[in-house]
Protein backbone atom coordinates (compact mmCIF):
# COMPACT_ATOMS: atom_id res chain seq x y z
CA UNK A 1 0.00 0.00 0.00
CA UNK A 2 3.14 2.43 0.53
CA UNK A 3 2.93 5.27 2.59
CA UNK A 4 0.92 8.14 2.81
CA UNK A 5 1.02 11.51 1.24
CA UNK A 6 3.71 13.65 2.74
CA UNK A 7 1.84 16.59 3.25
CA UNK A 8 -1.17 15.13 4.84
CA UNK A 9 1.43 13.18 7.14
CA UNK A 10 2.38 16.54 7.61
CA UNK A 11 -0.62 18.18 8.00
CA UNK A 12 -1.74 15.84 10.78
CA UNK A 13 1.35 16.06 12.94
CA UNK A 14 1.04 19.96 12.72
CA UNK A 15 -2.54 19.92 13.54
CA UNK A 16 -2.04 17.27 15.94
CA UNK A 17 0.93 19.29 17.79
CA UNK A 18 -1.24 22.56 17.64
CA UNK A 19 -4.14 21.17 19.65
CA UNK A 20 -1.77 18.91 22.36
CA UNK A 21 -0.06 22.25 22.62
CA UNK A 22 -3.37 24.02 23.42
CA UNK A 23 -4.55 21.12 25.67
CA UNK A 24 -1.76 21.03 27.74
CA UNK A 25 -1.98 25.14 28.05
CA UNK A 26 -5.72 24.37 29.15
CA UNK A 27 -4.94 21.75 31.28
CA UNK A 28 -2.14 23.80 33.47
CA UNK A 29 -4.88 26.72 33.82
CA UNK A 30 -7.34 24.33 34.72
CA UNK A 31 -5.39 23.05 37.92
CA UNK A 32 -4.50 26.92 38.69
CA UNK A 33 -8.32 27.81 38.34
CA UNK A 34 -8.87 25.08 40.76
CA UNK A 35 -5.59 26.04 43.16
CA UNK A 36 -7.92 29.73 42.94
CA UNK A 37 -11.23 28.35 43.70
CA UNK A 38 -9.87 26.49 46.69
CA UNK A 39 -7.94 29.34 48.35
CA UNK A 40 -10.57 31.60 47.99
CA UNK A 41 -13.79 29.81 48.48
CA UNK A 42 -12.40 26.30 50.35
CA UNK A 43 -15.05 23.26 49.90
CA UNK A 44 -18.41 24.17 51.75
CA UNK A 45 -21.71 24.65 51.11
CA UNK A 46 -21.00 27.61 48.63
CA UNK A 47 -18.70 25.56 46.83
CA UNK A 48 -21.22 22.32 46.59
CA UNK A 49 -23.55 24.81 45.13
CA UNK A 50 -21.40 26.13 42.22
CA UNK A 51 -20.05 22.77 41.10
CA UNK A 52 -23.25 21.20 41.27
CA UNK A 53 -25.02 24.12 39.30
CA UNK A 54 -21.48 23.91 36.70
CA UNK A 55 -22.08 20.14 36.29
CA UNK A 56 -25.35 20.26 34.66
CA UNK A 57 -24.49 22.96 31.58
CA UNK A 58 -20.89 21.08 31.53
CA UNK A 59 -22.79 17.12 31.36
CA UNK A 60 -25.39 19.08 28.16
CA UNK A 61 -21.62 20.75 26.65
CA UNK A 62 -20.47 17.05 26.55
CA UNK A 63 -23.22 15.37 25.17
CA UNK A 64 -24.58 18.45 22.51
CA UNK A 65 -21.23 20.00 21.71
CA UNK A 66 -18.20 18.62 22.11
CA UNK A 67 -19.77 15.40 22.56
CA UNK A 68 -22.20 15.02 18.94
CA UNK A 69 -22.13 18.46 17.13
CA UNK A 70 -18.70 18.98 15.88
CA UNK A 71 -18.10 15.15 14.95
CA UNK A 72 -21.47 15.15 13.14
CA UNK A 73 -21.05 18.34 11.18
CA UNK A 74 -17.33 18.39 10.24
CA UNK A 75 -17.91 15.24 7.83
CA UNK A 76 -21.24 16.80 5.58
CA UNK A 77 -19.38 20.13 5.75
CA UNK A 78 -16.32 19.05 4.30
CA UNK A 79 -18.27 16.96 1.59
CA UNK A 80 -20.18 20.53 0.66
CA UNK A 81 -16.69 21.91 0.47
CA UNK A 82 -15.03 19.36 -1.44
CA UNK A 83 -17.98 18.08 -3.66
CA UNK A 84 -20.12 21.19 -4.20
CA UNK A 85 -19.54 25.45 -4.18
CA UNK A 86 -17.60 27.31 -1.51
CA UNK A 87 -21.31 29.24 -1.54
CA UNK A 88 -23.57 26.10 -0.86
CA UNK A 89 -21.22 24.89 1.90
CA UNK A 90 -21.33 28.60 3.49
CA UNK A 91 -24.97 28.37 3.32
CA UNK A 92 -25.01 25.17 5.02
CA UNK A 93 -23.27 26.86 7.75
CA UNK A 94 -25.78 29.71 8.02
CA UNK A 95 -28.73 27.00 8.21
CA UNK A 96 -27.46 25.06 10.94
CA UNK A 97 -25.64 28.04 12.77
CA UNK A 98 -29.91 28.98 12.71
CA UNK A 99 -31.59 26.55 13.87
CA UNK A 100 -29.07 25.59 16.58
CA UNK A 101 -29.19 29.20 17.93
CA UNK A 102 -33.08 28.75 17.79
CA UNK A 103 -32.93 25.12 19.80
CA UNK A 104 -30.54 26.80 22.60
CA UNK A 105 -31.98 29.52 22.96
CA UNK A 106 -34.96 27.18 23.94
CA UNK A 107 -32.77 24.80 25.75
CA UNK A 108 -31.69 27.61 28.04
CA UNK A 109 -34.92 28.88 28.12
CA UNK A 110 -36.19 26.02 29.71
CA UNK A 111 -32.81 25.38 31.96
CA UNK A 112 -33.39 29.03 33.81
CA UNK A 113 -37.59 27.92 34.20
CA UNK A 114 -36.79 24.61 35.57
CA UNK A 115 -33.88 24.81 37.47
CA UNK A 116 -35.44 24.40 41.08
CA UNK A 117 -36.69 20.93 39.57
CA UNK A 118 -32.74 20.25 38.05
CA UNK A 119 -31.38 20.65 41.03
CA UNK A 120 -33.74 18.60 43.37
CA UNK A 121 -33.01 16.02 40.95
CA UNK A 122 -29.25 16.32 40.54
CA UNK A 123 -28.55 17.11 44.19
CA UNK A 124 -31.44 16.07 46.35
CA UNK A 125 -29.65 16.60 49.79
CA UNK A 126 -30.16 20.19 48.93
CA UNK A 127 -33.00 20.65 49.84
CA UNK A 128 -32.72 19.46 53.53
CA UNK A 129 -30.42 23.09 53.41
CA UNK A 130 -32.36 26.01 52.11
CA UNK A 131 -30.12 28.62 51.78
CA UNK A 132 -27.57 25.77 50.02
CA UNK A 133 -30.95 24.97 47.56
CA UNK A 134 -32.08 28.10 46.87
CA UNK A 135 -28.30 29.61 45.84
CA UNK A 136 -27.95 26.28 43.65
CA UNK A 137 -31.05 27.17 42.20
CA UNK A 138 -29.50 30.72 41.53
CA UNK A 139 -26.47 29.90 40.56
CA UNK A 140 -27.99 27.05 37.74
CA UNK A 141 -29.98 30.17 36.36
CA UNK A 142 -27.06 32.23 35.83
CA UNK A 143 -24.92 30.20 34.11
CA UNK A 144 -27.74 27.80 32.44
CA UNK A 145 -27.31 29.90 29.00
CA UNK A 146 -23.40 28.69 28.67
CA UNK A 147 -24.72 26.08 27.21
CA UNK A 148 -25.90 28.55 24.31
CA UNK A 149 -22.09 29.85 23.97
CA UNK A 150 -20.45 26.94 24.12
CA UNK A 151 -22.42 25.06 21.79
CA UNK A 152 -21.89 27.56 18.86
CA UNK A 153 -18.16 27.42 19.86
CA UNK A 154 -17.96 24.12 18.92
CA UNK A 155 -20.20 24.95 15.59
CA UNK A 156 -16.95 27.48 14.96
CA UNK A 157 -14.65 24.56 15.86
CA UNK A 158 -16.52 22.50 13.42
CA UNK A 159 -15.97 24.62 10.47
CA UNK A 160 -12.34 26.37 11.73
CA UNK A 161 -11.41 22.71 11.79
CA UNK A 162 -12.67 21.97 8.06
CA UNK A 163 -11.11 24.88 7.01
CA UNK A 164 -7.90 23.56 8.64
CA UNK A 165 -7.55 26.12 11.00
CA UNK A 166 -7.16 24.43 14.80
CA UNK A 167 -5.68 27.31 17.31
CA UNK A 168 -8.57 29.08 18.04
CA UNK A 169 -10.86 26.75 18.95
CA UNK A 170 -8.27 24.39 20.63
CA UNK A 171 -7.72 27.30 22.99
CA UNK A 172 -10.92 28.11 24.03
CA UNK A 173 -11.05 26.54 27.22
CA UNK A 174 -7.95 28.41 28.53
CA UNK A 175 -10.09 31.70 28.33
CA UNK A 176 -12.83 30.08 30.45
CA UNK A 177 -10.07 28.95 32.93
CA UNK A 178 -8.35 32.69 32.91
CA UNK A 179 -12.19 34.48 32.95
CA UNK A 180 -12.82 32.63 35.92
CA UNK A 181 -9.56 33.04 37.28
CA UNK A 182 -9.58 36.89 36.83
CA UNK A 183 -13.40 36.80 38.28
CA UNK A 184 -12.80 34.92 41.54
CA UNK A 185 -9.67 37.69 42.23
CA UNK A 186 -11.47 40.54 41.12
CA UNK A 187 -15.47 40.43 41.51
CA UNK A 188 -16.18 38.42 44.79
CA UNK A 189 -16.24 41.39 46.83
CA UNK A 190 -19.17 42.67 44.66
CA UNK A 191 -21.94 39.87 45.76
CA UNK A 192 -23.02 39.10 48.78
CA UNK A 193 -22.47 35.44 48.23
CA UNK A 194 -18.55 35.42 46.66
CA UNK A 195 -19.10 32.44 44.87
CA UNK A 196 -21.27 34.17 42.64
CA UNK A 197 -18.56 35.61 40.79
CA UNK A 198 -17.10 32.63 39.70
CA UNK A 199 -20.64 32.13 38.37
CA UNK A 200 -20.25 35.29 36.47
CA UNK A 201 -16.94 34.45 35.15
CA UNK A 202 -18.31 30.97 33.57
CA UNK A 203 -20.85 33.18 31.69
CA UNK A 204 -17.85 35.90 30.38
CA UNK A 205 -15.91 32.76 29.52
CA UNK A 206 -18.84 31.25 27.52
CA UNK A 207 -18.81 34.93 25.52
CA UNK A 208 -15.19 35.59 25.26
CA UNK A 209 -14.86 31.64 23.95
CA UNK A 210 -17.65 32.76 20.96
CA UNK A 211 -15.94 35.80 20.42
CA UNK A 212 -12.45 34.52 20.10
CA UNK A 213 -13.54 32.30 17.09
CA UNK A 214 -15.33 35.16 15.43
CA UNK A 215 -12.47 37.41 13.98
CA UNK A 216 -10.60 33.62 13.05
CA UNK A 217 -14.20 32.66 10.78
CA UNK A 218 -13.97 36.28 9.20
CA UNK A 219 -10.22 35.96 8.22
CA UNK A 220 -11.58 32.27 6.44
CA UNK A 221 -14.22 34.38 4.34
CA UNK A 222 -17.24 33.10 6.57
CA UNK A 223 -20.04 35.64 8.20
CA UNK A 224 -22.51 33.19 9.61
CA UNK A 225 -26.08 34.74 9.71
CA UNK A 226 -29.63 34.05 9.98
CA UNK A 227 -31.13 31.51 7.34
CA UNK A 228 -33.85 30.28 8.16
CA UNK A 229 -34.16 27.23 5.48
CA UNK A 230 -34.86 24.41 7.62
CA UNK A 231 -35.90 22.61 5.32
CA UNK A 232 -32.28 22.17 3.84
CA UNK A 233 -30.74 18.38 3.17
CA UNK A 234 -27.90 19.06 5.03
CA UNK A 235 -29.44 19.89 7.91
CA UNK A 236 -31.29 17.00 7.90
CA UNK A 237 -28.15 14.73 7.94
CA UNK A 238 -26.03 16.71 10.17
CA UNK A 239 -29.28 16.12 13.18
CA UNK A 240 -29.43 12.22 11.82
CA UNK A 241 -26.01 11.68 12.66
CA UNK A 242 -26.35 13.51 16.02
CA UNK A 243 -28.75 11.63 17.84
CA UNK A 244 -26.72 8.72 17.70
CA UNK A 245 -23.36 10.49 18.43
CA UNK A 246 -24.95 12.26 21.76
CA UNK A 247 -26.22 8.68 23.00
CA UNK A 248 -22.77 7.45 22.12
CA UNK A 249 -21.43 10.62 24.64
CA UNK A 250 -24.33 9.81 27.27
CA UNK A 251 -23.19 5.77 27.60
CA UNK A 252 -19.40 7.27 28.64
CA UNK A 253 -21.36 9.44 30.96
CA UNK A 254 -23.35 6.65 32.22
CA UNK A 255 -20.22 4.08 32.70
CA UNK A 256 -18.33 7.29 34.96
CA UNK A 257 -21.41 7.10 36.98
CA UNK A 258 -21.89 3.61 37.70
CA UNK A 259 -18.06 3.22 38.12
CA UNK A 260 -18.74 5.77 41.24
CA UNK A 261 -21.92 3.99 42.51
CA UNK A 262 -19.63 0.58 42.42
CA UNK A 263 -16.75 2.31 44.01
CA UNK A 264 -18.59 3.54 46.84
CA UNK A 265 -19.43 0.30 48.07
CA UNK A 266 -15.52 -0.09 48.42
CA UNK A 267 -13.59 0.82 51.47
CA UNK A 268 -13.70 4.46 52.25
CA UNK A 269 -11.40 6.16 50.09
CA UNK A 270 -11.80 4.08 46.94
CA UNK A 271 -13.60 6.71 44.37
CA UNK A 272 -10.76 9.44 45.53
CA UNK A 273 -8.06 6.64 44.28
CA UNK A 274 -10.18 6.00 41.12
CA UNK A 275 -10.69 9.97 40.70
CA UNK A 276 -6.81 10.84 40.88
CA UNK A 277 -5.82 8.03 38.98
CA UNK A 278 -8.10 9.00 36.46
CA UNK A 279 -6.37 12.26 36.39
CA UNK A 280 -2.90 11.19 35.65
CA UNK A 281 -4.11 9.26 32.60
CA UNK A 282 -6.40 11.97 31.21
CA UNK A 283 -3.21 14.16 30.79
CA UNK A 284 -1.39 11.84 27.65
CA UNK A 285 -5.01 10.99 26.78
CA UNK A 286 -6.16 14.72 26.82
CA UNK A 287 -3.04 15.91 25.28
CA UNK A 288 -2.03 13.38 22.69
CA UNK A 289 -4.90 10.78 21.62
CA UNK A 290 -7.67 13.99 21.47
CA UNK A 291 -5.19 16.08 19.52
CA UNK A 292 -4.85 13.43 17.30
CA UNK A 293 -8.05 12.71 16.88
CA UNK A 294 -9.42 16.16 16.27
CA UNK A 295 -6.94 16.79 14.22
CA UNK A 296 -7.36 13.42 11.88
CA UNK A 297 -11.21 13.79 11.24
CA UNK A 298 -11.45 16.61 8.73
CA UNK A 299 -8.42 14.51 6.84
CA UNK A 300 -10.69 12.05 6.57
CA UNK A 301 -13.33 13.57 5.86
CA UNK A 302 -11.89 15.29 2.87
CA UNK A 303 -10.48 12.35 1.93
CA UNK A 304 -14.11 10.34 2.08
CA UNK A 305 -15.68 13.26 0.25
CA UNK A 306 -13.09 12.93 -2.82
CA UNK A 307 -13.91 9.15 -2.98
CA UNK A 308 -9.79 8.91 -1.94
CA UNK A 309 -10.39 5.94 -0.19
CA UNK A 310 -6.87 4.42 -0.49
CA UNK A 311 -5.39 7.31 1.13
CA UNK A 312 -8.25 7.30 3.81
CA UNK A 313 -6.75 4.38 4.63
CA UNK A 314 -3.17 5.32 4.36
CA UNK A 315 -4.18 8.16 6.75
CA UNK A 316 -5.74 6.12 9.22
CA UNK A 317 -2.85 3.69 9.72
CA UNK A 318 -0.41 6.96 10.03
CA UNK A 319 -2.62 8.33 12.48
CA UNK A 320 -2.65 4.65 14.49
CA UNK A 321 0.80 4.70 14.24
CA UNK A 322 1.71 8.27 15.53
CA UNK A 323 -1.10 7.76 18.48
CA UNK A 324 0.68 4.60 19.17
CA UNK A 325 4.66 6.03 19.41
CA UNK A 326 3.04 8.43 21.83
CA UNK A 327 1.24 6.20 23.92
CA UNK A 328 3.17 2.69 24.05
CA UNK A 329 6.35 5.04 26.23
CA UNK A 330 3.69 6.80 27.71
CA UNK A 331 1.94 3.44 29.35
CA UNK A 332 5.40 2.37 30.08
CA UNK A 333 6.48 5.59 31.87
CA UNK A 334 3.41 5.33 33.98
CA UNK A 335 3.46 1.98 35.35
CA UNK A 336 7.46 2.05 35.96
CA UNK A 337 6.77 5.12 37.77
CA UNK A 338 3.33 5.52 38.85
CA UNK A 339 4.03 5.77 42.56
CA UNK A 340 6.71 8.77 42.25
CA UNK A 341 4.54 10.56 40.07
CA UNK A 342 1.23 10.07 42.69
CA UNK A 343 3.48 10.60 45.30
CA UNK A 344 4.97 13.56 44.07
CA UNK A 345 1.88 15.58 42.74
CA UNK A 346 -0.46 14.59 45.58
CA UNK A 347 1.37 13.32 48.73
CA UNK A 348 1.24 16.06 51.02
CA UNK A 349 -1.05 16.61 54.32
CA UNK A 350 -4.15 14.31 54.64
CA UNK A 351 -2.93 12.04 51.33
CA UNK A 352 -0.44 9.76 53.20
CA UNK A 353 1.77 6.99 51.55
CA UNK A 354 -1.16 4.69 52.04
CA UNK A 355 -3.28 6.75 49.80
CA UNK A 356 -0.31 7.20 47.31
CA UNK A 357 -0.10 3.27 47.19
CA UNK A 358 -3.91 2.34 46.50
CA UNK A 359 -3.74 5.43 44.01
CA UNK A 360 -1.50 3.45 42.62
CA UNK A 361 -2.97 0.24 42.25
CA UNK A 362 -6.05 1.81 39.96
CA UNK A 363 -3.52 3.67 38.20
CA UNK A 364 -1.47 0.57 36.87
CA UNK A 365 -5.15 -1.04 35.59
CA UNK A 366 -5.97 2.40 33.77
CA UNK A 367 -2.13 2.74 32.49
CA UNK A 368 -2.64 -0.67 30.87
CA UNK A 369 -5.65 0.89 29.02
CA UNK A 370 -4.58 3.48 27.53
CA UNK A 371 -3.13 2.12 24.15
CA UNK A 372 -7.09 1.36 23.79
CA UNK A 373 -8.24 4.74 25.10
CA UNK A 374 -6.57 6.58 22.84
CA UNK A 375 -6.71 4.11 19.68
CA UNK A 376 -10.69 4.67 19.89
CA UNK A 377 -10.33 8.21 19.11
CA UNK A 378 -9.08 7.42 15.45
CA UNK A 379 -11.41 4.41 14.27
CA UNK A 380 -13.91 6.49 15.57
CA UNK A 381 -12.95 9.54 14.16
CA UNK A 382 -13.04 7.06 10.71
CA UNK A 383 -16.80 5.84 11.50
CA UNK A 384 -17.74 9.48 11.53
CA UNK A 385 -15.53 10.46 8.14
CA UNK A 386 -18.14 7.79 6.73
CA UNK A 387 -21.29 9.29 8.44
CA UNK A 388 -21.40 6.41 10.57
CA UNK A 389 -22.48 7.18 14.08
CA UNK A 390 -24.42 4.14 14.92
CA UNK A 391 -21.73 1.67 14.59
CA UNK A 392 -19.39 3.50 17.31
CA UNK A 393 -22.90 3.94 19.64
CA UNK A 394 -23.84 0.40 19.38
CA UNK A 395 -20.14 -0.90 20.12
CA UNK A 396 -20.09 1.45 23.15
CA UNK A 397 -23.62 -0.01 24.44
CA UNK A 398 -21.82 -3.59 24.59
CA UNK A 399 -18.75 -1.78 26.28
CA UNK A 400 -21.01 -0.60 29.34
CA UNK A 401 -22.41 -3.70 29.34
CA UNK A 402 -18.83 -5.60 29.72
CA UNK A 403 -17.96 -2.44 31.94
CA UNK A 404 -20.44 -3.23 34.41
CA UNK A 405 -20.02 -6.92 34.46
CA UNK A 406 -16.26 -7.44 34.81
CA UNK A 407 -16.43 -4.13 37.57
CA UNK A 408 -18.84 -6.43 39.40
CA UNK A 409 -16.64 -9.49 38.65
CA UNK A 410 -13.03 -7.79 39.72
CA UNK A 411 -13.78 -5.16 42.32
CA UNK A 412 -14.35 -7.54 45.28
CA UNK A 413 -10.61 -9.70 44.69
CA UNK A 414 -8.84 -6.38 43.17
CA UNK A 415 -11.14 -3.88 45.23
CA UNK A 416 -11.04 -0.30 42.99
CA UNK A 417 -8.11 -1.74 41.22
CA UNK A 418 -11.19 -4.34 39.65
CA UNK A 419 -12.54 -0.85 38.35
CA UNK A 420 -10.11 0.62 36.83
CA UNK A 421 -8.85 -2.68 35.21
CA UNK A 422 -12.55 -3.44 33.47
CA UNK A 423 -12.38 0.04 32.32
CA UNK A 424 -9.24 -0.82 30.30
CA UNK A 425 -10.64 -4.42 29.26
CA UNK A 426 -14.14 -2.61 28.36
CA UNK A 427 -12.22 0.10 26.02
CA UNK A 428 -9.97 -3.04 24.50
CA UNK A 429 -13.59 -4.61 23.66
CA UNK A 430 -14.98 -1.41 22.12
CA UNK A 431 -11.41 -1.48 20.17
CA UNK A 432 -11.76 -4.38 18.34
CA UNK A 433 -15.77 -4.53 17.76
CA UNK A 434 -15.14 -1.47 15.52
CA UNK A 435 -11.99 -2.67 14.08
CA UNK A 436 -14.09 -6.04 12.87
CA UNK A 437 -16.78 -3.59 11.91
CA UNK A 438 -14.54 -1.43 9.86
CA UNK A 439 -12.56 -4.55 8.02
CA UNK A 440 -15.84 -5.73 7.01
CA UNK A 441 -17.01 -2.65 5.64
CA UNK A 442 -13.57 -1.48 3.97
CA UNK A 443 -11.05 -4.52 3.70
CA UNK A 444 -7.45 -4.43 5.21
CA UNK A 445 -6.11 -1.31 6.73
CA UNK A 446 -2.88 -1.40 8.13
CA UNK A 447 0.22 -2.38 5.99
CA UNK A 448 3.02 -3.68 6.65
CA UNK A 449 4.66 -0.37 8.02
CA UNK A 450 2.53 -0.20 10.75
CA UNK A 451 3.41 -3.43 12.30
CA UNK A 452 7.37 -2.01 12.14
CA UNK A 453 6.84 1.24 13.23
CA UNK A 454 4.83 -0.46 16.11
CA UNK A 455 7.93 -3.12 16.78
CA UNK A 456 10.22 -0.08 17.08
CA UNK A 457 8.55 2.05 19.13
CA UNK A 458 7.94 -0.75 21.88
CA UNK A 459 11.55 -1.66 21.31
CA UNK A 460 12.40 1.89 22.43
CA UNK A 461 10.20 1.98 25.46
CA UNK A 462 11.44 -1.19 26.80
CA UNK A 463 14.75 1.04 26.39
CA UNK A 464 13.54 3.64 28.41
CA UNK A 465 11.99 1.12 31.34
CA UNK A 466 15.68 -0.22 31.48
CA UNK A 467 17.40 3.73 31.94
CA UNK A 468 14.35 4.43 34.33
CA UNK A 469 15.42 0.71 35.87
CA UNK A 470 19.10 1.75 36.11
CA UNK A 471 18.68 5.08 37.61
CA UNK A 472 16.50 3.64 39.73
CA UNK A 473 19.39 1.60 40.84
CA UNK A 474 21.45 5.14 41.65
CA UNK A 475 19.45 6.98 43.16
CA UNK A 476 16.62 4.92 45.02
CA UNK A 477 12.98 5.39 45.08
CA UNK A 478 12.03 6.54 49.07
CA UNK A 479 8.10 7.14 49.68
CA UNK A 480 8.83 8.57 53.07
CA UNK A 481 11.73 10.44 51.98
CA UNK A 482 12.13 14.62 52.11
CA UNK A 483 9.52 15.83 48.93
CA UNK A 484 12.91 17.69 47.21
CA UNK A 485 14.09 13.58 47.26
CA UNK A 486 11.00 12.44 45.13
CA UNK A 487 11.48 15.31 42.93
CA UNK A 488 14.80 14.70 42.20
CA UNK A 489 14.06 10.88 41.63
CA UNK A 490 10.67 11.83 39.68
CA UNK A 491 12.42 14.05 37.26
CA UNK A 492 15.85 12.14 36.72
CA UNK A 493 13.72 8.89 35.75
CA UNK A 494 11.38 11.09 33.45
CA UNK A 495 14.39 13.17 31.57
CA UNK A 496 16.66 10.12 31.32
CA UNK A 497 13.82 7.72 30.31
CA UNK A 498 12.66 9.87 27.91
CA UNK A 499 16.63 10.42 26.47
CA UNK A 500 16.83 7.31 26.29
CA UNK A 501 13.29 6.85 23.99
CA UNK A 502 14.32 9.69 21.92
CA UNK A 503 17.52 8.69 21.12
CA UNK A 504 16.80 4.62 20.64
CA UNK A 505 13.64 5.76 18.06
CA UNK A 506 16.33 7.83 15.97
CA UNK A 507 18.53 4.69 16.22
CA UNK A 508 16.01 2.63 15.05
CA UNK A 509 14.32 5.20 12.40
CA UNK A 510 11.11 5.60 14.00
CA UNK A 511 9.50 6.96 11.00
CA UNK A 512 6.96 8.91 13.32
CA UNK A 513 10.19 10.74 14.88
CA UNK A 514 11.36 12.10 11.18
CA UNK A 515 7.77 13.28 10.28
CA UNK A 516 7.39 14.82 13.98
CA UNK A 517 10.85 16.28 13.56
CA UNK A 518 10.68 17.70 9.96
CA UNK A 519 6.99 18.99 10.97
CA UNK A 520 9.06 21.12 13.71
CA UNK A 521 11.57 22.13 11.64
CA UNK A 522 8.71 23.25 8.77
CA UNK A 523 6.93 25.32 11.97
CA UNK A 524 10.32 26.66 13.03
CA UNK A 525 11.47 27.96 9.40
CA UNK A 526 8.01 29.17 8.54
CA UNK A 527 8.05 31.38 11.85
CA UNK A 528 11.10 32.66 11.12
CA UNK A 529 9.72 33.64 7.28
CA UNK A 530 7.10 35.82 9.48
Amino acid sequence: MGDMPHSESSRVVRAAGVVGVATLLSRIFGFLRDMVVAGFFGAGLATDAFFVAFRIPNLLRRLLAEGSLTISFVPVFTEYLRNKTREEALDLANVVFTALSILLAAVSLLGVLFSPLIVTIMAPGFTKTPDQYELAVFLTRLMFPYIFFISLVALCMGILNSLRHFAAPALSPVILNLAMILAALTLRGFFREPIVALAVGVMAGGILQLAMQWPFLVKMGVRLKPDFGIRHPGLKRIGGLMLPAAFGAAIYQINVFIGTILASLLPTGSVSYLYYADRIVELPLGVFAIAVGTATLPSFSEQVALGKMDEWKRTISFSLRLILFITIPATVALIALRVPILSVLFQRGAFGEQATLLTAQALLFYSAGLWAFSVIRIIVAAFYSLQDTRSPMKAAIVALVVNVSFSILLMFPLKHGGIALATSIASAVNVGMLWVILRRRVGAILEAEFYRSAGRTLAAALAMWGAIFLIGLVYPWRIAGPFAVRLIHLLLSMTGGAAVFFAAACLLKIPEMTTALEALRRWIAGRKKA
